[in-house]
């Protein structure tokens, strides 16, 4: 047993090589700008619960890499903005952070290293396209970034997060006004309450729990978001009621 909990790479080996992609994975290290000494991480990464045989202790999926790869993707963008805002406000670095760590962030930044193919799922989830689905990409976009810090530390970790999601710091509206803070300015200006938000729905395990809310406005049909934490959740609410309601401009860029 390695020190970081996880099985030493002869034992791991057995257990992950019915998960193991069948793509290239050095086409894939390519896209990423870094090369393994150990691929094994890799591996896990890219390993959905689905593509076990056993669901036993978890098995070797990327749930744990992606626990730990949210929090050195939150480090590290932190580090990245505090560094290149100086003058910023807590609530200004807040709202770039939390635009920056989003699901919707993290998924696209999968399909530019073109992660989907590289996804291990069961059948019956390949059928039904989750190699295309934006929570999976997102949940292995961190997985990644985990493996490569377990792999390379995190001065690793953070030259890829720099190279992948430093671009997005200036994309067009990336930092303005948060959904929450817009979908009560739009309910106010449409003489309505201030919006109130519902927990729908928690799961997952208490170390990483997934949270399901409901973001409501008077006289008009609840949109729902999901995210780690409750604060997330709602503003993935927030957003989706704003998209769906047509509210889509640069502030939600």
């Amino acid at each position: 047993m390695a020190v970081d909990g996880t099985l030493e790479p002869a034992a791991e080996a057995g257990r992950v090589a019915m998960a193991r992609p069948k793509a290239d994975l050095s086409v894939l290290e390519g896209s990423l700008g870094y090369i393994f000494r150990n691929r094994l991480p890799l591996e896990r990464a890219l390993t959905h619960i689905s593509a076990l045989k056993t669901t036993a202790a978890g098995g070797p999926n990327y749930q744990r890499l992606e626990f730990l790869g949210d929090r050195v993707l939150g480090l590290a963008i932190a580090e990245l903005l505090f560094r290149s805002y100086p003058e910023a406000s807590e609530g200004e670095l807040s709202r770039r952070l939390a635009h920056l760590v989003r699901r919707e962030t993290c998924a696209e930044v999968a399909l530019e290293w073109n992660l989907g193919p590289y996804i291990r799922l069961g059948q019956g989830e390949i059928a039904a396209g989750l190699r295309k689905k934006e929570a999976i990409l997102a949940d292995v976009c961190e997985a990644v970034l985990a493996a490569v810090y377990l792999d390379g530390g995190f001065e690793a970790a953070r030259d890829l997060v720099i190279r992948s999601f430093g671009p997005k710091m200036t994309d067009p509206g990336r930092a303005v006004r948060d959904p929450k803070s817009m979908l009560q300015e739009w309910a106010l200006g449409r003489a309505k309450p201030a919006p109130v938000y519902r927990e729908v729905e928690r799961s997952g395990p208490d170390h990483l729990p997934m949270f399901r809310i409901a973001a409501m406005v008077e006289g008009y049909e609840p949109c729902e978001g999901e995210g780690r934490s409750k604060r997330l959740a709602e503003q993935a609410a927030a957003e989706a009621f704003l998209r769906r309601e047509g509210v889509t401009g640069k502030a939600m860029a």
